[in-house]
């Protein structure tokens, strides 16, 4: 769930160190469960967006999380595994998270499941545009077959490979990514 909560405020056009600092905010507090995220309400969520410096994005991302944990709760108890457990497939998962509100969509969808693969068997989320365009440097498009090519871990390549593309490529095109 604590992923999950990141994952929504990560994948806002935000600074990083933003929504780092805003998920501690909510984590200090302990509020980190769907229950928790709706028992804070509306007023509560935009103090905390505020504290953590989610100032731009505050009332439209405290509407968002109302209604995502809301429809979690209605329609898995509040339980990510009972999600998972209950998609048919990669494909269904992800729809399944995108159907819990407006505002979920690939980059978060991308961003929450990244992490999860080798924790869920169905967590095969197809790549960011950051990550797309770091893999065509590489010279691929698929990601686990170029893990797997090269010993890594995909969910630490993709990884690695945003830190690449918004730290390193970003700040300087010109740079030339080898393997």
């Amino acid at each position: 769930m604590k992923w999950f909560l990141a994952a929504i405020l990560y994948a806002k056009p935000i600074r990083e160190s933003t929504a780092t600092k805003t998920y501690r905010c909510f984590e200090s507090r302990g509020i980190v469960t769907a229950a928790r995220i709706l028992e804070t309400g509306w007023d509560g969520l935009v103090a905390l967006l505020d504290e953590g410096g989610y100032t731009r994005y505050d009332f439209s991302t405290a509407d968002k999380l109302l209604r995502v944990f809301q429809s979690l709760e209605a329609e898995y108890g509040g339980d990510l595994n009972l999600l998972h457990e209950t998609a048919s497939d990669s494909a269904d998962l992800e729809k399944r998270l995108k159907a819990l509100g407006e505002g979920i969509g690939d980059v978060t969808v991308s961003v929450f499941l990244r992490d999860l693969r080798g924790v869920w068997a169905k967590a095969n989320p197809r790549p960011t545009p950051l990550v797309q365009r770091a893999l065509k440097r590489l010279g691929t498009a698929d990601i686990e077959t170029f893990a797997a090519r090269h010993g890594l871990a995909a969910a630490r390549l993709e990884t690695a490979l945003v830190r690449l593309e918004k730290d390193l490529i970003r700040k300087d095109p010109s740079l030339q990514v080898s393997v």
